[in-house]
């Protein structure tokens, strides 16, 4: 655990190779969430390093609410977590939601990027609106009813909660005025796509700025909520940007969610699968 930028942020590193990498999940799942660590040590396993994290708002993290967009606030944190822990430049990969974090931090954040790995890019009309309502939904409408006090009985937040006690005064300290304002802006961000700005939070021409060496995973037919075409389209428009396909049938994303309550399951267990692709990358990049 270490201090950034007035937050706590947990995480750990895997391995001690010369090439450093940062992952990222998706949702607001922690480094400890299944397949994730092991990605790393896969990776590790090839002679790299690689730093795993929990992104504010995620597993013993502090909660915030700060940033223009919850991945903006992600991002910058993962940069000055990179440049405190002195592991930069380094290889930014991530999935579902940890995709846009890391594309985000790439581009905000040019110096601590080596190159930049993402699969599960989320994206489309549809695959928005819920992620806008799974987010921030629940937390507005108990806040806006019966304050923070109900807001820290939710689900969704009871993890946060348990691994990192001091996030129960964090919440309940909040004006809940200002907190339904901060959600509603963060929610807001998850508009459907427009001319100009394929991913939520960042501008296209952010997107074409981007000078490292950059592979997409191609998303599945099957996949609503990261859409084939976002991912074709993300990968137009990153200068270079390889697409290639995933070690995983099209209907990966489904088959995971229906099984992710079963014992051994999550919907990130076919992760590891990546390492031979993302080591190759890693090792044409240098």
């Amino acid at each position: 655990m270490t201090t950034v930028n007035g937050l706590e942020i947990a995480y750990d590193i895997i391995g001690d190779g010369g090439q450093t990498w940062a992952l990222t999940p998706g949702g607001r799942f922690s480094k400890d969430y299944g397949g994730v660590r092991e990605l790393a040590q896969g990776l590790a396993g090839t002679g790299r390093r690689v730093l795993i994290w929990d992104r504010p708002n995620c597993g013993a993290s502090s909660v915030s609410f700060q940033g223009p967009t919850e991945s903006a606030l992600q991002a910058d944190t993962l940069a000055a977590l990179i440049r405190q822990l002195e592991l930069g430049p380094a290889v930014i990969a991530g999935g579902s939601g940890g995709s846009r974090v890391s594309l985000m931090t790439v581009a905000r954040n040019p110096d601590i990027a080596s190159g930049l790995a993402m699969w599960w890019i989320s994206g489309g009309v549809f695959g928005l609106m819920v992620l806008g309502t799974y987010y921030c939904g629940g937390s507005i409408e108990a806040a806006w009813k019966y304050g923070m006090e109900r807001v820290v009985e939710l689900p969704e937040w009871q993890e946060v909660l348990e691994r990192n006690p001091g996030n129960r005064e964090r919440f309940l300290a909040l004006d809940r005025h200002q907190f339904i304002s901060d959600l509603e802006r963060w929610m807001a961000a998850y508009a459907p796509p427009t001319s100009g700005q394929t991913i939520p939070g960042i501008p296209d021409d952010d997107i074409q700025a981007i000078s490292v060496p950059a592979i997409v995973f191609r998303s599945g037919a099957s996949d609503p909520a990261h859409p084939r075409a976002t991912s074709e389209a993300v990968a137009a428009l990153v200068p270079g940007a390889k697409l290639l396909e995933p070690p995983w049938g099209d209907r990966e994303w489904a088959e995971r969610g229906e099984r992710r309550d079963e014992p051994g399951e999550s919907l990130f267990l076919s992760w590891p699968k990546l390492v031979p692709q993302l080591a190759a990358f890693g090792d044409q990049i240098g």
